[in-house]
């Protein structure tokens, strides 16, 4: 008679060969291909059913259910073959499109397999995981309030991102040539939504008569992968001349009005010396 404890011991051992036996033996899907799709592009999945029975399969469908997901079979969602034999295989290829308004995201497509074996319907079921993929599309522009060399100003700084896809953890480093930075030359936007844009702005004074803004960026994209970029974006700025002209700067009469009172005063004084000329001269002739 066997022993207790060997019985116990005896026991796992028998679970784990069934479970083995239950995962070796069955028709197996493997994925050999699937696309990682943008929004609105076509792509093929290519799958491998291998029967890992020992007798042959028949009737034999595979079935991807796309319900509730962003995809669109392009052609029947469902394939079949008569049979499979023992330790053989076939190929299946689906071709599918993502959405022109999907979300960029990881998604499982469920899976049917039914096949007959020994007279009995057999099912299984699992899932093939599919990746839509998008990029931010940065785009950058810059406007200058007041733009005078030697004046202060600001510079407005617009982020816009026209790709399907949010940038995040955006932020900046001015990098000023020709124009004086006073505000803080680091800025953290956050994020920058799909078909959206957010703006930072600097108070500058224009040194020069060329300036630019370089901008160091930096943001996370879909894959959370940190891409670093340098921007160069050249400021319009005009003499206090060209800004008169333009009607960006209205012209001083200070200088003017200075020089006016001053010539007032002076000939107020002189008119004074000579009245009391005049009168110490009447004066004199008085009295002789």
């Amino acid at each position: 008679m066997m022993k207790l404890n060997n019985l116990n011991s005896f026991i796992p051992i028998f679970i784990i060969i069934i479970l083995f036996s239950s995962t070796i033996s069955s028709l197996s899907l493997e994925v050999i291909d699937y696309p990682n799709l943008i929004p609105g592009e076509e792509g093929k999945i290519r799958v491998e059913l291998k029967n890992l029975l020992n007798e042959k399969v028949e009737n034999v469908n595979l079935n991807l259910d796309f319900k509730d997901l962003p995809f669109i079979p392009l052609g029947s969602s469902e394939q079949s073959i008569d049979e499979i034999n023992d330790d053989d295989e076939e190929v299946f290829i689906f071709t599918i499109k993502a959405s022109t308004d999907s979300i960029p995201g990881d998604y499982e497509i469920p899976y049917k397999i039914s096949y007959t074996l020994d007279n009995d319907e057999k099912t299984n079921v699992g899932t093939i995981g599919i990746k839509i993929v998008s990029q931010p599309d940065l785009f950058f522009s810059i406007s200058a309030d007041n733009p005078i060399i030697n004046k202060k100003g600001k510079l407005s700084l617009k982020i816009i991102n026209k790709g399907l896809y949010d940038a995040r953890f955006v932020s900046i480093k001015a990098l000023p040539v020709g124009l004086t930075i006073l505000s803080d030359q680091d800025v953290y936007i956050g994020t920058v939504d799909s078909d959206d844009f957010e703006t930072a702005t600097f108070d500058v004074i224009f040194t020069k008569k060329n300036p630019r803004l370089d901008v160091l960026v930096e943001y996370k994209n879909f894959d959370n992968d940190l891409v670093t970029k340098t921007i160069f974006l050249p400021v319009e700025v005009y003499s206090s001349d060209q800004a008169i002209k333009l009607g960006l700067l209205k012209k001083s009469y200070i200088s003017l009005y200075i020089l006016i009172a001053v010539s007032l005063i002076i000939l107020l004084i002189l008119w004074r010396i000579l009245k009391k000329r005049r009168r110490l001269s009447k004066s004199m002739k008085t009295k002789e």
